[in-house]
């Protein structure tokens, strides 16, 4: 498990493993509840396409009123309603093959862990379960 800080928005990683590893199965979860992991092509305009998307679809500030779009969750005091909108359609897990120590990604593929609240320590699952 990767425990660290992150700033807002996101980051790519790589969960190879340190030891040879045949074959198995690659679990990557984000294991916080306004964060996401996902599989995507590492593009600067689609991740900046991402940003546009999901503030459009869920905006940080909708305004305080639920009956115009404003948030129930931030009347607890939190103001990250958004956040946990947004990994919710981004989704929570990867799983991946391994085989003969590589990962089953596509050519344009890449993992991203993408945090859309920023304010917490952040932690990482990568998980290898096999051979």
């Amino acid at each position: 498990m990767n425990d660290s800080s992150t700033s807002k928005k996101e980051m790519m990683f790589d969960p190879r493993p340190q030891t040879v590893v045949c074959n198995a199965v690659c679990l990557g979860n984000a294991m916080h509840i306004t964060a996401s992991v996902f599989i995507n092509d590492n593009e600067s305009g689609l991740h900046q396409d991402y940003d546009r998307w999901l503030e459009e679809l869920v905006p940080f500030n909708p305004g305080t009123d639920p009956a115009s779009g404003g948030y129930l969750h931030n009347r607890t005091g939190e103001d990250n309603a958004d956040a946990h909108h947004k990994r919710q359609i981004m989704g929570r897990e990867v799983v991946v093959a391994i085989t003969k120590g590589k990962l089953h990604l596509g050519p344009w593929e890449h993992i991203f862990y993408y945090e859309f609240d920023g304010r917490r320590r952040k932690r990482i699952l990568v998980k290898i379960i096999g051979e």
